[in-house]
């Protein structure tokens, strides 16, 4: 996986050594280059990760985009969070807030969702292992980077993962159309928020076993918001119910 851009670099030297699979990190080998890429070389040998000097052309065709801003990671594997660590850092404390992503496809939603989830102070993101994006370059960029500070998922069966999320008392809401207003959901200090895909929503059983359905209210004529626009509407209503825990 190649990832570009200084901030997302900037993400990756925040991380211990040895958290990600790094193969090495490539910089423009032009002269002049900004002061601040300069200091994330020295950040980089600092860290101990391989430095390699290529010209801007080799950074776009590894990346394949222009604007790569003089560097490119190439990264092994992006890190996921196994399920049950997840679960388990979420029993050591009074509240956790996390998203159920049901199906998402579009690697720009899962960014743009990502990068809310970390400013909402959401604790972190469950994905279906089908027919869904997983985290691309895309996801990476769309994020801003924040995509390192987010742990994310992975689970063969939503459904499971509910009933799990429920044993370790947290209360699940689905977000669909013919649900209660979110302004006037109570929501429980450990919750979990399921949206669903772009097209076709959350899937009827996903949605059976939530404990509420909230909705956003909106103008008439207007059927839906893009789902990451509602993850950010709730996301924030829950960060403003649970005073930013």
């Amino acid at each position: 996986m190649y990832l570009h851009g200084r901030n997302v670099l900037k993400e990756i030297l925040k991380l211990p050594v040895g958290d990600l699979k790094i193969k090495r990190v490539l910089f423009s080998d032009q002269k002049n280059t900004a002061h601040e890429l300069e200091l994330l070389k020295k950040r980089c040998k600092k860290k101990g990760y391989r430095v390699e000097y290529v010209t801007p052309e080799k950074l776009y065709n590894l990346s394949r985009e222009k604007k790569h801003q003089g560097v490119v990671i190439d990264l092994k594997e992006f890190p996921y969070t196994d399920f049950e660590k997840l679960v388990e850092s979420a029993k050591q404390k009074p509240s956790f807030t996390i998203a159920l992503l049901d199906m998402v496809q579009d690697p720009h939603n899962l960014g743009a969702i990502i990068r809310t989830a970390v400013a909402a102070g959401i604790k972190g993101l469950v994905i279906t292992e089908k027919s869904s994006t997983k985290v691309t370059p895309a996801v990476v960029k769309v994020s801003t980077g924040l995509a390192f500070r987010m742990p994310i998922s992975i689970v063969t069966n939503m459904v499971r993962a509910i009933e799990h999320l429920k044993k370790t008392d947290f209360w699940i809401y689905a977000a669909s159309m013919e649900g209660i207003p979110y302004y006037q959901t109570n929501f429980s200090k450990k919750s979990a928020i399921i949206l669903g895909n772009e097209g076709e929503g959350i899937r009827k059983l996903v949605k059976r076993n939530a404990d509420y359905i909230v909705s956003i209210p909106m103008e008439p004529g207007v059927d839906s918001l893009n789902v990451s626009a509602s993850a950010a509407v709730l996301f924030f209503e829950l960060r403003k119910q649970l005073g930013g825990e």
